[in-house]
């Protein structure tokens, strides 16, 4: 028994530090995003509700069918439904029929219903695919912002770990008699200064992480954390591409335009059934009945059978005046289709604008990225140089500071125009029918 325990005391704590030790990847996160977002079940769910519109369309052509059936104890005069005559007694009766109808003509209404749930259907289909895009975006931006964080935070480390090697290097020189005392508090106020960005950048990469759990949806922000994956500057030469042939590709791959197309179809589909009703309504119809009285000489089936009959005939329906129902709706859908014609062109507008905007975006990234990079080229050789006049007393420790920050600020910025670039160009690429993340 006490054996028992302790293996299942030992597994307890391999499941603990396996949970602990459980890094996300981009696509895992993008992966568990989708699955779990309640948006996505919810559009999901329409898709579900699509299906079941169908098939109530497709039902609209199927005739009706239904029966009833009554038994009654009648007292006073009341009518006999064997003999059709008033009788003042007690008797006890039975009625049956069926009846049946179809819909002959009625201006295609069902017809065009049918197609209009189908357009709805794959209008549901694009909603679901750009909520899936728009997620996978969101994703992917917190997710570079935590490798930012996480890369950020390793330069600070590094220059203060630099930062106190100096002050104790001061220390010896001081103890030494080679520079004045005063040449270490410059040193010691720069280490305060770096402490600080640390803690800041700590509590920065927890918010970022704990954005992310809340869009996975995830409640274990202790241990949550990702892959320390590095994500190097895309090979890409989307930048290459004419404005205009991004646009072109952004038409197909964006699903915005696709569902603004498809609302003006289902506007023009509203409208077209609407119509309808300005037409007749042939329906074509046929009944059975039969009855059974107990006060009859003839018993139950030979009543059934005798007094039973049919009826079969066609109804046409008319429209004539209807307190102007049928003008209000189609008016209404004629409003509506034209509201759905203005939010297509405006969809356009808006795919075109950000599409040359993210071209944009993606040059001028580029060359921040670059220039940042020669920047920090410049102040690295400026540091170095810095550090070899300190440590040869021909410079104090302020003006070595000032170097130290400056160097550090470069390979920040460049860390920053580095997550920017990537990202701006991951948007492009979208535009461009790319996918956010090549499946291996």
């Amino acid at each position: 028994m006490i054996t028992k325990r302790i293996l299942i005391f030992f597994l307890l704590i391999g499941i603990n530090v396996f949970a602990q030790e459980k890094k996300w990847t981009l696509q895992e996160c993008v992966d568990y995003a989708i699955k779990n977002n309640i948006s996505v079940k919810q559009s999901e769910l329409d898709l579900k509700t699509s299906d079941v519109e169908k098939l109530e369309a497709i039902g609209g052509f199927l005739p009706s069918l239904s029966g009833n059936a009554n038994y009654s104890i009648n007292t006073g005069a009341n009518i006999n439904p064997a003999t059709n005559q008033f009788e003042n007694q007690t008797f006890k009766s039975f009625s049956a029929s069926a009846n049946s109808s179809v819909t002959l003509f009625n201006g295609l209404a069902n017809w065009k219903t049918l197609q209009r749930t189908k357009l709805n259907k794959i209008a549901n289909e694009y909603r679901l695919d750009k909520m899936k895009d728009d997620i996978a975006l969101s994703v992917a931006n917190s997710y570079l912002q935590i490798l930012f964080n996480k890369e950020q935070l390793k330069v600070q480390k590094n220059q203060n770990q630099i930062t106190k090697e100096n002050i104790k290097r001061t220390q010896q020189l001081i103890e030494a008699g080679s520079v004045p005392a005063g040449d270490i508090y410059e040193l010691q106020a720069t280490d305060a200064t770096q402490e600080q960005q640390i803690i800041s950048t700590e509590n920065t990469l927890i918010i970022s992480k704990l954005a992310l759990c809340q869009t996975l949806l995830l409640e274990d922000y202790a241990t949550f954390d990702i892959s320390d994956e590095t994500i190097d500057i895309p090979m890409t030469d989307i930048v290459n591409e004419s404005q205009e042939a991004i646009l072109e590709k952004a038409r197909e791959a964006v699903k915005d335009i696709k569902i603004a197309e498809s609302n003006v179809s289902i506007a023009k589909k509203d409208l077209s059934i609407t119509r309808s009703g300005y037409l007749p309504t042939l329906t074509g119809f046929v009944g059975y009945n039969t009855r059974w009285s107990e006060s009859a000489v003839l018993n139950f089936v030979d009543q059934l059978s005798l007094f039973d009959g049919t009826s079969i005939g066609l109804q046409l329906n008319v429209p004539i005046l209807n307190g102007f129902s049928t003008r209000g709706r189609v008016q209404r859908s004629k409003i509506n289709l034209q509201r759905t014609e203005f939010q297509l062109t405006q969809a356009e507008l808006d795919l075109e604008r950000n599409v040359y905007q993210a071209y944009n975006d993606v040059v001028n990234a580029k060359k921040s990225f670059e220039a940042a990079e020669k920047t920090l080229e410049a102040r690295k050789l400026a540091y170095d140089f810095a550090k070899e006049r300190y440590e040869v007393g021909l410079m104090n420790s302020f003006d070595f500071s000032q170097s130290s920050i400056t160097f550090e600020n470069a390979q920040s910025e460049v860390l920053r125009t580095k997550y920017d670039y990537i990202f701006r160009t991951k948007i492009l690429e979208f535009y461009f029918g790319i996918p956010l993340i090549q499946k291996q």
